[in-house]
């Protein structure tokens, strides 16, 4: 068979797999650098800076259980206020602080975005996914304290709640984005989204359920996303309550429509973002 020649893999094919492999390698080693240096930076390398993590959260619901009992005979769900405020703020608090975090990310990052092995993709995806794993944890350590503390059989619906965590995530993630894109072009957007950003704990479902509003006041909140995600995550507690407005796709459709801006967005300004920080 000397007459024919050796079958030739085509050119290019091998080596656009090989680089593909070597792009995600290389995009997980500076995810994961970048996530340790957060981590050290933020938390310090003593265990008392995680410890912070979880009291922040706990002192809130703390403080709105004890204030409410005070003036309540019993929460709007159940008979607890620590597991009633607990199942509406920890998802909140994913958001917000995605909200906050993601959108900070290139300031935060700054020095080794200069470094070309650095993208701006690398910088967000490491404070999403850092900040995500630490407010997932620092919930279930208090969601499972809460359920010792309080001694009371309750139910629990893991669909409901995974919902309600992973639409305040996609949801904080396109916030943040938006965020990222804005805090960097529109300076002073950064203290007028801190103003608008008050009002939404009380217009959330985190101290009222949806059907203990006034009517106008549901006319208007039911167009809050994050109204339909601690509906979800309370329905995940109690199961008595049966959300009938919450629409699965409503805080969806939001958070992947401001995801996919966001990321187009710092994708074209992402460079004049850098020299604005």
């Amino acid at each position: 068979m000397a007459g024919f020649p050796a079958p030739q893999t085509p050119r290019g094919f091998g080596s656009g797999k090989t680089g593909m492999r070597t792009r995600t390698t290389r995009f997980g080693r500076t995810v994961v650098a970048l996530m340790l240096r957060e981590m050290a930076s933020r938390y310090g390398r003593s265990p008392g800076g995680y410890v912070w993590a979880v009291m922040e959260p706990l002192g809130m619901i703390l403080l709105l259980s004890i204030g409410f009992s005070l003036v309540m005979r019993s929460p709007a769900l159940g008979n607890s206020f620590l597991l009633f405020y607990a199942t509406g703020f920890l998802p909140f608090n994913l958001y917000q602080r995605l909200a906050n975090t993601v959108g900070t990310s290139l300031p935060f990052s700054r020095n080794l975005l200069t470094y070309p092995a650095v993208s701006w993709f690398d910088a967000i995806s490491a404070r999403f996914v850092l900040n995500t794993m630490t407010q997932l944890l620092v919930s279930y350590v208090l969601m499972v304290g809460i359920l010792v503390v309080i001694d009371s059989p309750v139910v629990l619906s893991f669909g409901p709640i995974l919902f309600a965590f992973a639409c305040a995530a996609l949801l904080g993630l396109g916030v943040g984005l938006v965020n990222a894109v804005l805090f960097g072009l529109v300076p002073v957007w950064q203290p007028i989204y801190r103003i608008l950003n008050r009002p939404l704990f009380l217009a959330s479902g985190i101290i009222l359920i949806y059907e203990s509003m006034p009517p106008l006041a549901q006319d208007i909140l039911w167009w809050n996303p994050l109204l339909h995600i601690t509906g979800r995550a309370h329905e995940g507690f109690f199961a008595m309550y049966t959300p009938q407005y919450v629409v699965n796709a409503y805080p969806i459709g939001w958070g992947l429509v401001l995801t996919a801006l966001g990321l187009l967005l710092l994708r074209r300004h992402h460079a004049r973002i850098l020299q604005n920080s």
